[in-house]
């Protein structure tokens, strides 16, 4: 039986507090000189990555020591119980290392079934999402839903590229290619954290990307889905926060959105790499 501090709104707390703390860090550092180190071709990292991600997780280790981790900088803390936390210090690096004011922390915890709570909170908009399961999604304490889009030509759809783009760009440059002649408009943001958050916000009617990782999608897959929107896998299976090609929307212009991606996917012999 869980604890009264396992419990969903006793986890989104946790995961509110987790990713105000580190957002301080980074709005701090965000003036500030960067130190910067690349972990592929266009891959970085920061000091600042490095110091949001001491301080998130020395504050979730004291606050449930049985608790396992997996954060993006440091990869996997095992626990001795069933619940895990997925952490991204900092999700729109590449913004940030420019001075780009767009970028978050993403907190989330999974239990046996499922994710369970997260938060998303944007420091420069000081802009905290957060959701937990059953408990609906909220932004600063408002309620959100998702998108009542039907119709392609008037969404505004956002995605992004993954970091292998370079050598694998069929895939999502080909989406993009033929998803932008049906939208309204197309946005790449940089921040696929804060690009879930905006379609549980309504802010975006949809959102595909190939190539993420769990910490980038745990928290916003529970957003988007508790307020009332669909994320699926981007050729329509059941979302799986360990598979990172990823589709979401608001629901009624889910299937119109899922058919397009079907279709192109379809035209090009895609077989998941998941």
């Amino acid at each position: 039986m869980a604890q009264d501090s396992d419990t969903p709104a006793a986890l989104r707390r946790t995961a509110e507090e987790g990713a105000r703390l580190a957002g301080r860090i980074l709005r701090e550092r965000f003036p500030k000189h960067r130190t910067i180190e690349f972990k592929g071709g266009i891959d970085l990292v920061t000091d600042a990555d490095r110091a949001s991600e001491a301080a998130l997780l020395d504050f979730l280790r004291q606050r449930h020591p049985h608790h396992a981790i997996l954060a993006e900088e440091s990869g996997a803390w095992q626990g001795t119980d069933t619940f895990r936390w997925l952490v991204d210090p900092l999700d729109g690096t590449t913004n940030y290392a420019h001075q780009v004011p767009h970028f978050c922390v993403s907190v989330a915890v999974e239990g046996p079934e499922g994710v369970l709570a997260g938060a998303i909170y944007d420091p420069m908009l000081d802009e905290l999402f957060s959701a937990a399961k059953g408990e609906g999604a909220t932004l600063n304490g408002l309620l959100l839903k998702a998108s009542p889009a039907d119709r392609l030509e008037r969404a505004l759809l956002c995605t992004g590229f993954p970091y292998d783009v370079r050598e694998r760009p069929d895939l999502p440059v080909g989406l993009f290619t033929q998803l932008i002649l049906l939208a309204q408009g197309m946005r790449r943001t940089g921040s696929a954290a804060l690009d879930l958050a905006y379609v549980a916000a309504g802010r975006f009617d949809g959102y595909f990307e190939f190539g993420l990782k769990p910490w980038d999608i745990a928290a916003g897959s529970l957003l988007v889905s508790e307020a009332g929107g669909v994320i699926v896998h981007i050729d329509g299976r059941p979302f799986d926060v360990l598979k990172g090609d990823v589709l979401a929307s608001g629901a009624a212009l889910h299937p119109l959105l899922l058919a397009q991606a079907k279709r192109f996917l379809d035209a090009l012999g895609w077989t998941s790499r998941d």
